[in-house]
């Protein structure tokens, strides 16, 4: 595989892992690292670019909705979405319950977010040929699988635990 940055060799002498959450999170650093060193010269992380692409296809979002469709914890979120507001990306505004936050795409996000796509759509690509179009479906395809799956296990669970208290 030759995505920028990361070379063969690096790569072919990989143990196999014994647990599939290390096995993910080591998928997930790799691959966030190809794509953070593609995007930097847009100054947007992997992260930031998620989010910009998450609010253009809702249009407007709840932080705790953005939270659950990223599978991100709301530390993280919060600190994240603090610095694209700096910066101009993200507005905000309150809901009828003073509480609730709805996020959207502010003019300068929209403007960023476009001129990071087409650096996005090349190491989508790099991976996708890599891959070969029946694992990239594949794999697109488990990961959305699990990432459900595990979702639902956590809500069942925080319903027992709200139950016994």
């Amino acid at each position: 595989m030759h995505l920028s940055g990361v070379s063969e060799n690096q790569n072919t002498n990989l143990p196999t892992l014994p647990c599939l959450c290390a096995s993910m999170r080591r998928t997930a650093r790799a691959l966030t690292q190809v794509y953070e060193k593609a995007l930097a010269p847009t100054g947007l992380t992997a992260t930031q670019m998620t989010i910009l692409q998450v609010l253009a296809r809702v249009g407007e979002a709840t932080q705790g909705r953005l939270g659950e469709i990223l599978a991100m914890d709301s530390t993280s979120l919060t600190r994240t979405l603090a610095v694209m507001r700096r910066k101009g990306w993200i507005a905000e505004r309150r809901g009828t319950d003073r509480r609730v936050r709805w996020l959207s795409l502010h003019t300068a996000g929209k403007r960023k977010l476009q001129s990071a796509e087409p650096i996005w759509e090349r190491v989508q690509w790099q991976v996708r040929r890599e891959l070969g179009d029946d694992g990239w479906g594949q794999l697109m395809g488990l990961t959305q699988r699990l990432t459900v799956a595990v979702a639902k296990q956590d809500r069942v669970a925080q319903r027992r635990k709200r139950r016994r208290s």
